[in-house]
């Protein structure tokens, strides 16, 4: 009777232990907006979703199709809108941060060639945390 019940439940925890975990950072609904013609920048927005379980520091974020990708966030002061660079963007375990419009936001510097799409890489100073491919969406969307 006993093995008949312990059986399952070895089973069952050899399953539980054999799922590879989830990724630590998942990056989603990236948009980055094409540059305008006379502006040699773009705009990013996106969500990043820290699920490894402890805070974590996004030092810097690097594209191959641009010269320079910054964290930016815009915030109202005397009631004017202003632009800010973030050094470094801390993220709490469970934590999910919005890139959008008006907030938050990836400003994507110089393209080095007419692309299609967008490679995002996201670092905690030398480590790669994460990389994303997205299309590029045209500047009317």
């Amino acid at each position: 009777m006993t093995l008949r019940f312990a059986l399952p439940v070895f089973f069952l925890f050899l399953a539980a232990c054999s799922e590879a975990p989830g990724p630590p950072i998942v990056v989603t609904n990236v948009v980055v907006n094409s540059p305008g013609a006379a502006m040699p920048m773009a705009a990013g927005y996106l969500e990043i979703e820290n699920r490894s379980g402890s805070s974590i520091r996004i030092t810097s974020v690097s594209s191959p199709e641009y010269e320079s990708v910054e964290m930016h966030e815009t915030q109202i002061e005397d009631g004017i809108a202003r632009m800010r660079k973030l050094p470094v963007l801390e993220i709490d375990a469970d934590e999910i941060i919005t890139f959008e419009r008006g907030g938050k936001h990836l400003m994507l510097m110089r393209p080095v060639e007419e692309a299609d799409s967008v490679t995002l890489n996201f670092y905690s100073e030398d480590v790669l945390l994460v990389t994303v491919s997205a299309e590029i969406a045209s500047a009317a969307q």
